[in-house]
């Protein structure tokens, strides 16, 4: 018999510099994310996006892609729940964040600079396709 299967949606945004590297915030608990959080129902992703990394970091998105450039899914960091991450390309009005327990710190990483750094499990699966890319 199959386990029940389902996803919790969440929509994230990638802000990529002009070296290439990709930006992510540290968490309170010092684990790498990208920027973006839970799809509520009846709403609209690009909005979704647009509300949770004004929430996270209170910095306003500029620009989005008009579709999503990734599909990841990764146990939660809990691994109770699995996440689908619908992951859209993003440019930020600045990086003069306000920290909150989401984002203490935002900062770009290069693949191998990704590698040495705490990642949560939806990040390395960003970090496994990135790598897929360059090859």
């Amino acid at each position: 018999m199959n386990e029940e299967c389902f996803y919790r949606v969440s929509v994230k945004g990638i802000a990529i510099d002009k070296q290439g590297r990709v930006l992510l915030a540290r968490e309170e608990d010092d684990m790498w994310e990208m920027l973006g959080g839970g799809l509520e129902h009846q709403e609209d992703p690009i909005e979704s996006l647009k509300r949770e990394v004004l929430e996270e970091t209170g910095l306003k998105i500029t620009t989005i892609s008009t579709s999503p450039k990734y599909f990841i899914t990764a146990p939660a960091s809990n691994g109770k729940v699995y996440m689908a991450n619908v992951v859209y390309e993003i440019e930020l009005e600045s990086m003069d964040f306000i920290p909150s327990y989401e984002c203490q710190e935002l900062r770009f990483f290069s693949i191998e600079e990704m590698k040495k750094v705490k990642l949560l499990p939806n990040v390395k699966k960003l970090l496994n396709l990135l790598e897929k890319q360059q090859n």
